[in-house]
């Protein structure tokens, strides 16, 4: 009785654990959030990037260059400036302008 009660415990608990594996191997839930997080932090990044360029182009008018534009409190760190270009950069994407399009990566 004890023996055929360890058994069907053991065989239960390998039933479970086996459950368990496969559950966690094909879960769509998380490829699904890693999506949404990269879509979210790429919408975040395009607004940053926005916004920095319209103070750089009016830097850029007021002063004929965007050497030492200052974009402090924008997220965005200018890499790189100049009399005629720029390229600003977040942790995860750069944009060289003006003009340019957000890609993925440093300057």
């Amino acid at each position: 009785m004890v023996r055929g009660l360890s058994l069907l415990s053991l065989l239960v608990a390998l039933l479970v654990g086996g459950w368990l594996l496969t559950a966690q191997q094909s879960s769509p839930g998380r490829a699904t959030a890693t999506r949404a997080v990269d879509e979210a932090q790429q919408a975040a990044d395009g607004v940053v990037f926005q916004q920095a360029q319209a103070q750089l182009e009016q830097f850029h008018a007021l002063n004929g260059t965007y050497a030492d534009a200052s974009l402090g409190g924008f997220g965005v760190t200018l890499a790189r400036a100049d009399s005629g270009s720029y390229c600003i950069e977040t942790a995860t994407a750069h944009l060289a302008g003006p003009g340019g399009a957000a890609a993925a990566g440093p300057c």
